[in-house]
């Protein structure tokens, strides 16, 4: 089967298609239950990214099939899974996802909609699962209101609309004109930009007091002033460092406003606890379905393209999630 392949470690665009084995057994995190699913789109991510220069967490040695979600139909799956042969989906993998089949986790799985393409089935699991599970830590509740990073890449468009599946009000902020755009498009109700002042905005559009919840996938300096933004008793949900630094907090600024900071790691947390998992991708199912969430992808690139995917992720320059087309 063909599949992008990274060769060596380095910065983006890295990589190659090659004839490879189809997928043997069963993915490495999925304790023997074989889920494989015939690939017509990936989807790709800042994990990718880190990945290809072997700064990720959960990554693998070289050579590996980049690509860290799917959409596509299922070709085989556990005789008592509530996927069968045939069934289209939105699935995490990981790794091994830019390829014409690939090995995917039964937990992170979702039925997609018929209303929903493969290529927009793509843009889902990864990013939507974040937001899901990063309003969820911070037990985001209806009426409340909340700002969010990086609200024009695939993580930002996808928290907006979750927030709003779940009642919330959303500020969007965001750096450009054309990010801008984007995030009105996924259905920010207000957006600030960030070029300069955007605390004083947030308290501007806030009556003075702050929002309730900030979603930060940036890190950096924009954390320390997310904390200024936080109304008593805010809480900031730590998503990522995509500026590539990783800040510090004195904790007495917590102390004096009732600030929360809560991070956002899921793996880890659905190990504990399993059937949380469930339950996001039931609601993620069921906010698809009733059209609350719907991806917004911004790049489509063809499979000899996978080098330039994570290389327009790693230049900062997606609007919306960044699609391979496997078939």
């Amino acid at each position: 089967m063909r599949a992008f392949v990274v060769t060596e470690l380095g910065t983006p665009p890295i990589g190659e298609v090659r004839e490879i084995d189809e997928p043997r057994g069963s993915h490495e995190w999925a304790d023997g239950r074989r889920l494989l699913i015939d690939v017509h789109a990936t989807g790709v991510s800042f994990p990718d990214v880190l990945q290809s220069r072997g700064e990720y967490q959960h990554g693998v040695p070289v050579p590996y099939v980049s690509g860290g979600e799917v959409a596509g139909t299922v070709l085989e799956a556990p005789v008592d899974s509530r996927l069968r042969p045939g069934d289209r989906v939105a699935a995490l993998t990981l790794w091994g996802g830019m390829a014409e089949r690939a090995l995917a986790l039964e937990q992170y799985t979702v039925k997609l909609p018929d209303s929903m393409s493969f290529v927009e089935g793509a843009a889902l699991q990864l990013n939507y699962s974040t937001a899901w599970f990063a309003l969820y830590r911070v037990g985001l509740r209806a009426g409340e209101t909340v700002a969010i990073h990086g609200a024009a890449g695939g993580v930002g468009t996808a928290t907006i609309q979750v927030a709003r599946a779940l009642g919330a009000k959303v500020i969007a902020l965001v750096s450009t004109a054309e990010k801008e755009n984007t995030a009105r498009g996924a259905g920010a109700e207000y957006v600030v930009r960030t070029e300069s002042g955007w605390v004083e905005g947030i308290k501007d559009l806030t009556d003075g007091r702050g929002v309730s919840v900030v979603v930060d996938p940036v890190g950096g300096d924009r954390f320390t002033d997310s904390l200024r933004a936080l109304d008593v008793g805010g809480r900031v949900a730590v998503v990522g460092f995509a500026a590539g630094t990783i800040p510090t907090v004195k904790v007495n600024r917590l102390l004096l406003r009732d600030l929360s900071v809560v991070g956002v790691a899921l793996a880890p947390y659905i190990e504990r606890r399993p059937e949380i998992a469930e339950l996001m991708s039931r609601e993620l199912g069921q906010f698809a379905a009733s059209g609350r969430i719907a991806p917004h992808v911004g790049n489509v690139l063809s499979l000899t393209d996978g080098g330039e995917a994570l290389g327009v992720i790693d230049r900062r320059e997606a609007l919306g999630k960044v699609v391979v087309r496997v078939r």
